[in-house]
């Protein structure tokens, strides 16, 4: 039995791989590797925006994958190990270089802590994936905590903040999306929005009001939606706890009254 197993997995990676998923992935890392560069050289800005690009691409890969049904283990990993790269170690670097070099033993233990955090994040997600269910994410997802970190670059720059920077908001923030991402916090994950199949013509105009808003002033408004985003799983889970806690008073009250 052992020797089919060696068999079958020998005989699946002599089959070879699936070249387009994983192309997305491959430029999805080189987006991340090229955002370490940039924060190397101090173009932080650049740096942020090959974040956002590695964001774009890393969703593009997995429904690539499911729509010409080209998924495997290989590709999972692979997006895993350069998830890390583009949305772990590549934010970690960027907010350290930008924000948190004058916070001294506290910047670089935040950095590293949102790179650990990160890490076990995608393993946890990674040995869970066939027991959460599709629709949800069981903690902050690392591409949208990375790209929280993107967008208040530019935001900052934005507000007329010079290259180097010191604010205390960005060290809490950092702090605070290391636990959100090893967080049992459930985050929507639109895998149900079904942009492929018809849906109401309000639904695409939504859409391209959201677009245009985001073109209009993106530096605003990619801060706002990934903040919001990122605040949306405690405040939910806040919001189902107090309506429990009312339910289960309702019905204690209902016993009382009625004996």
């Amino acid at each position: 039995m052992k020797r089919r197993k060696k068999r079958g997995k020998k005989d699946s990676m002599k089959r070879g791989i699936y070249v387009l998923p994983n192309l997305f992935t491959t430029v999805s890392l080189l987006s991340g590797f090229y955002a370490i560069i940039s924060v190397l050289d101090g173009n932080f800005q650049y740096a942020a925006c090959a974040i956002l690009v590695s964001l774009l691409f890393d969703g593009l890969d997995g429904r690539i994958a499911r729509l010409t049904r080209s998924t495997s283990r290989f590709g999972v990993e692979y997006d895993s190990l350069a998830d890390l790269v583009a949305f772990g170690i590549a934010p970690g670097l960027l907010v350290f270089s930008w924000a948190l070099v004058p916070f001294g033993r506290f910047g670089w233990l935040a950095a590293f802590l949102y790179v650990a955090c990160g890490a076990l994040r995608l393993a946890r997600f990674n040995t869970q994936v066939t027991a959460v269910k599709s629709d949800k994410f069981n903690g902050l997802p690392i591409p949208a905590a990375a790209s929280l970190i993107a967008s208040t670059v530019f935001f900052f720059y934005y507000l007329g903040y010079d290259e180097d920077t010191k604010h205390i908001t960005v060290l809490v923030m950092i702090y605070m999306l290391s636990f959100l991402m090893v967080s049992s916090i459930k985050y929507n994950s639109f895998k149900d929005l079904g942009l492929l199949k018809r849906r109401p013509f309000s639904f695409l105009v939504t859409l391209v009001l959201v677009l245009i808003v985001v073109v209009a002033k993106p530096q605003i408004m990619l801060f706002t939606l990934f903040l919001s985003y990122a605040l949306s799983g405690p405040v939910t889970m806040i919001f189902y706890q107090r309506r429990k806690a009312a339910e289960k008073l309702s019905e204690k009250e209902s016993e009382v009254l009625d004996p």
